[in-house]
């Protein structure tokens, strides 16, 4: 009997090795291929160096870098004094429509900076609605007054501050929200006024959050195209693009994003030494409401400029301008070509949220089953695709596509004199692909936490009723995450319909989207026509938006105000 027993379990435990082992080995291959793209760009920095890249070093690397600095360090600045700002404001003072401001300051994440980059364009340029009320009303010509120029590396700042600045905002936010407040007390005590208990204790326990929301703040400046194209601003971006399409130097261009790569490591340690900090800031666990500072007078309607004005540049004025453009154009712009866009733009979105959330599952809960060194390490590594540019996803997937196309259609045209073309990089594929490694790390993010919340007896209870562990997932995690992967799938949804850059690079041959549309547009100067896709992806991107404030403000244990 006992024999027979021991047969038992060592016939399930040979049944059971198998079905863990396929999960190891998924799991580490997902991640290699999530992490070919890097691997790619990063190996042409071993490459050698050709004539263009001489060039590029002699007369254009120097502006690159240039540029990308003082971006990164006037968005720096921007986004840390308006996020950080509104976000004490919100989460510590009491004034009229706080509770508004709280989730509404989140809106402009809604706006694309390459959109607002087109409506504040067509809004103060010279034939723009402002200047020519000016010069009718004061009967001026071009010479008579100056007016700020938009298309130049300050106006390309203040448009990234003004849709990045919520990245920081909420970080911050739900710093300040998560604090004890009895160390705020604490230093009231001691007679620190609003101000300095600020300085003082609640900012520097909030750095380590700030610094995270910072860091993802100029991973996106360091990712955008569309504006710093639109203004005319030389960076890393603008000169891949024209490296790949101008000179035809696919392997310039990778060694170019390969530099790109460089400033988008440095942000990934500061962001990791933020959060090694972290552990010395934690607060004590008493929480109770939060007894705000009561603005009154002056100072209440100063707070209240103070975040209206954010919500104002960086949402109302441009949404209103997309509508009006939208009105104008609308008989012209929405016709059936219009809805295939829209068509493209949902298919994509739809397909790559499905592909990343289902990945994403496999990961999230391969690591809940072997919480093993390599497969942490497989999991992060999967996840690293945010913080690199789209630019250099495109270039990191269409280099080994492309071979790869070249080599089955040589081998095709030699044994079957037949042509194969562009199986991979002239498909959908690659461009799936490439949305895949570009925005997984969102999923991931979505589905660990919903895991998470799981407690491991779930897990036992299945087993023991002889579910394998896919049928753990599938029947009782599942229907339990359902809230979680549908976020989880939403957010991927809206990032993927804005998408710039590597969809410009990555489409199929006579296939557009809502996003290139709008950069169509706008680079042939018919701004107006730009507004109707334009306020489409901002609709969309509304909704996620609610999502995040909702969860940032219920975020405090018995806060929900």
């Amino acid at each position: 009997m006992n024999n027979q027993s021991t047969n038992q379990t060592s016939s399930k435990a040979g049944f059971r090795l198998p079905k863990l082992n396929r999960w190891n080995v998924s799991i580490v291959t997902i991640a290699l291929l999530m992490a070919l793209p890097v691997l790619v760009v990063a190996s042409f920095l071993f490459q050698p160096f050709n004539e263009n890249w001489t060039h590029l070093y002699d007369y254009l690397l120097k502006d690159y870098i240039t540029n990308s600095l003082i971006l990164m360090v006037g968005v720096s600045a921007g986004v840390l004094s308006i996020g950080i700002t509104t976000a004490w404001l919100t989460s510590m003072c009491e004034f009229p429509g706080r509770r508004f401001f709280s989730w509404a300051l989140l809106l402009p994440l809604a706006i694309p900076a390459y959109i607002i980059a087109y409506t504040y364009t067509g809004m103060l340029d010279f034939a723009g609605p402002l200047q020519t009320l000016l010069r009718e009303t004061f009967g001026w010509s071009a010479r008579d007054y100056w007016f700020p120029e938009v298309r130049s590396i300050g106006g390309a700042i203040l448009m990234l501050s003004l849709v990045l600045y919520p990245y920081v905002y909420m970080m911050a936010r739900a710093a300040f929200l998560d604090q004890s407040i009895a160390v705020l007390e604490a230093s009231r005590t001691l007679g620190n006024s609003p101000l300095q208990g600020f300085y003082r204790v609640a900012l520097p326990l909030a750095r380590p959050a700030i610094v995270t929301g910072l860091s993802l703040a100029l991973m996106e400046t360091l990712a955008d195209y569309g504006t710093v194209q639109y203004f005319g601003i030389p960076t890393f971006t603008t000169g891949i693009f024209r490296t790949w399409f101008g000179v035809g130097d696919g392997g310039t261009a990778a060694q170019l994003a390969a530099l790109l790569l460089g400033f988008v490591f440095a942000l990934l340690m500061l962001e990791k030494w933020s959060r090694k900090r972290a552990k010395f800031h934690h607060s004590t666990n008493k929480y109770s409401t939060i007894k705000r500072y009561q603005m009154k007078g002056w100072m209440a309607a100063l707070v209240v400029f103070a975040c209206f004005m954010p919500l104002l540049l960086g949402f109302i004025i441009p949404a209103l301008q997309l509508f009006v453009w939208t009105f104008t154009t609308a008989e012209e712009v929405i016709d059936a070509s219009f809805f295939v866009l829209v068509g493209n733009s949902l298919m994509l979105a739809a397909l790559a949220a499905l592909i990343a959330v289902s990945i994403a599952l496999l990961l999230g809960y391969g690591k809940r089953l072997r919480k093993t060194k390599v497969i942490n390490t497989s999991v992060n590594v999967a996840s690293m695709g945010y913080a690199i540019p789209g630019t250099v996803i495109a270039v990191g997937v269409m280099v080994p596509f492309a071979w790869l196309d070249n080599s089955i259609d040589a081998w095709m045209r030699e044994h079957f004199d037949i042509s194969t073309g562009l199986i991979f990089s002239g498909t959908l594929f690659a461009l799936l692909f490439a949305y895949t490694v570009r925005f997984l790390a969102v999923s991931i993010q979505a589905i660990d936490s919903g895991l998470g919340k799981i407690k491991p007896t779930m897990d036992d209870a299945g087993r023991s009723l002889g579910l394998t562990p896919f049928g753990v997932l599938r029947r009782i995690h599942m229907p339990i995450m359902r809230g979680t992967v549908l976020t989880a799938l939403l957010l991927v949804f809206v990032d993927v319909l804005k998408e710039l850059p590597a969809t410009l690079i990555m489409r199929p041959f006579n296939f557009n989207t809502l996003a290139v549309r709008a950069y169509e547009m706008a680079a042939d100067e018919r701004l107006p026509d730009a507004g109707a896709p334009s306020l489409m992806i901002v609709l969309v991107g509304i909704i996620p938006v609610i999502l995040l404030s909702h969860a940032i403000s219920h975020s405090r244990a018995g806060e929900h105000k």
